[in-house]
């Protein structure tokens, strides 16, 4: 039903008609200036849709994004199933769930000539996921490493280095997890000495839930996003297992003392892809919004997002960070300097997180689950 809108105060009808019709006369004003924006519907980790990311897009465009929010691959994927067609304009995912996004048909085909995969890092042009037989389906816009989260008052940066901190007497109780299986026995599997994490034999699984088991008296509990914020801020939990600088990172630059550390066993990478939801009938304004977040300057702003930070593929990005923030840029290693963020990764010392390749999903959840009833 249509509100006629009330006359300001004062204001006579023919009057208010009249200036109506001037300012639409007017050639300098467009007609959908004053149009209702149109909507966007956006499935995502929090943060994504928040005006310190969308809000400069949104107005250039007369858009306004409506989110749902999810934590973890397997709500995600939940919510979608759930859903009819068209319910999501764009989706983010994780990257190991992309080709289960694809497999069940809720994304659709993207053209890579629509986007600057050019300015990309020659390690995320053809990043794994994104393609299938030669199609692309999403496109990877973030990423960051796991490994040691820690309270510097608790633990000095040397004994953060390395997974077995998690079992130090002095952290009994106070080690927490985030609670998703694949961050946390990926990180495990590292220890237990597999430079594959996911790829792994029936005999190195179990070798990997024995060495989990071991741990479960130190842990103090298993959180959610917000509980993982909440009890690393206020010291409830010293050490973390399964989470990076994408959590302390926004700890510590509000004043926490916190930080993560890679270990000497090496890290993992978490990479956040963006696809067009199946029978959106906004594709041409997701695909732009696609183009947007990942173009020198959305990238930038991706890298700084409030909720948490990233790394960001596009080296443009990079540069654009550099100019803008130089010292996130430094901190997030996204800069010239030795050691920086690719270098790392071309170290061979970060292995993507991923899906078990030599067992069922279902086999790691079901592990996961007894391990946390334990």
């Amino acid at each position: 039903m249509t509100r006629t809108p009330a006359l300001p105060q004062g204001l006579p009808r023919r009057a208010f008609l009249a200036t109506g019709a001037a300012l639409l006369a007017t050639p300098m004003l467009s007609r959908r200036a004053f149009a209702a924006p149109t909507e966007l519907t956006m499935l995502a980790w929090y943060g994504h849709a928040e005006p310190d990311v969308v809000a400069e897009f949104e107005a250039e465009n007369n858009v306004k994004f409506v989110p749902k929010y999810y934590t973890g691959g397997d709500n995600m994927l939940g919510l979608i199933s759930q859903s009819p067609p068209g319910t999501f304009d764009v989706i983010l995912s994780d990257a190991e769930y992309v080709q289960a996004l694809n497999q069940a048909g809720y994304v659709e085909e993207m053209d890579p000539a629509d986007y600057a995969l050019s300015d990309y890092f020659p390690e995320f042009q053809n990043f794994p996921g994104n393609w299938q037989d030669g199609k692309l389906f999403s496109l990877v816009t973030r990423f960051g490493f796991l490994g040691v989260a820690y309270n510097t008052d608790a633990l000095t940066e040397a004994e953060a280095s390395t997974y077995n901190v998690y079992w130090d007497p002095k952290l009994t109780g106070k080690v927490g997890h985030f609670d998703w299986h694949l961050p946390n026995l990926g990180q495990l599997s590292l220890l237990t000495g597999n430079k594959a994490p996911y790829d792994i034999d029936e005999a190195a699984f179990a070798a990997l839930q024995d060495k989990t088991r071991s741990l479960r008296s130190q842990i103090g509990g298993f959180f959610d996003y917000g509980g993982t914020f909440s009890s690393l801020n206020d010291g409830q939990m010293l050490a973390f297992c399964g989470i990076g600088d994408w959590i302390t990172g926004v700890l510590e630059k509000n004043g926490a003392k916190v930080r993560s550390v890679i270990p000497q066993e090496g890290g993992l990478q978490w990479s956040e892809c963006f696809s067009i939801g199946k029978g959106s009938t906004k594709a041409d304004l997701a695909k732009k919004w696609v183009q947007y977040i990942t173009s020198a300057k959305g990238q930038a702003k991706s890298a700084q997002m409030a909720a948490y930070p990233a790394i960001v593929p596009n080296q443009k990005g990079w540069e654009a960070l550099q100019a803008e923030n130089p010292a996130e840029a430094k901190r997030q290693g996204m800069t010239k300097e030795a050691g920086n963020a690719m270098d790392m990764i071309r170290a061979g010392r970060i292995q993507n997180r991923q899906w078990p390749l030599q067992q069922d999903l279902g086999a790691w959840n079901d592990f996961w689950s007894d391990y946390k009833a334990s």
